[in-house]
């Protein structure tokens, strides 16, 4: 993803930032942003939390097969 905004010229990326700022407004850019940045929050938590999850059932099934 970030290879791809490499590609982008300063011209560009003034361009997509006119266009966000004619379609959203500039009181509801803020809005969009806090609201993209608890999403991505929420998504981390959610990836921790699945990552947390199989460590804990490799453990317990590492813990099972030293008991035979």
């Amino acid at each position: 993803m970030l290879a791809f905004i490499g590609n982008l010229g300063a011209g560009e990326i003034i361009l997509i930032l006119l266009v966000i700022l004619l379609l959203f407004g500039a009181k509801k850019i803020p809005e969009l942003a806090q609201g993209l940045g608890k999403g991505m929050k929420e998504f981390k938590k959610s990836l921790k939390d699945v990552e947390d999850e199989i460590k804990k059932t490799d453990d317990d099934i590492k813990k099972t097969d030293d008991k035979k």
